[in-house]
């Protein structure tokens, strides 16, 4: 089994050397979850109850704000990251797009 360490890529050998001590991916509950669980496939249905399972690992998370930030950032299109799904995370973007605009 899979976990989700290997997916967002903890290896400090791919971080600048500012970034390879404490890195807040060590802190995140998700590390010892199948990271399947964080990647449903489509948005009704069955996958919304797995939408639901994963944001609750993330509500539990100390790091959950830090992990939304990074998938903005990163351009994280599919996924439960920062207890958001994809949709949420795609209207924040427009927002933020949209706000731009207007200032």
């Amino acid at each position: 089994m899979k976990n989700v360490q290997n997916i967002v890529g903890l290896s400090a050998a791919h971080k600048p050397a500012s970034e390879a001590g404490v890195d807040w991916r060590h802190n995140a509950v998700c590390r010892e979850e199948d990271p399947e669980l964080f990647f449903p496939i489509g948005n009704t249905g069955p996958a919304l109850l797995q939408i639901e399972e994963a944001k609750a690992v993330c509500r539990r998370c100390p790091v959950m704000e830090r992990c939304l930030h990074w998938a903005m950032e990163s351009g994280q299109e599919q996924g439960v990251w920062g207890g958001t799904d994809e949709d949420e995370r795609r209207r924040m973007r427009r927002r933020a797009a949209r706000k731009r605009a207007n200032t």
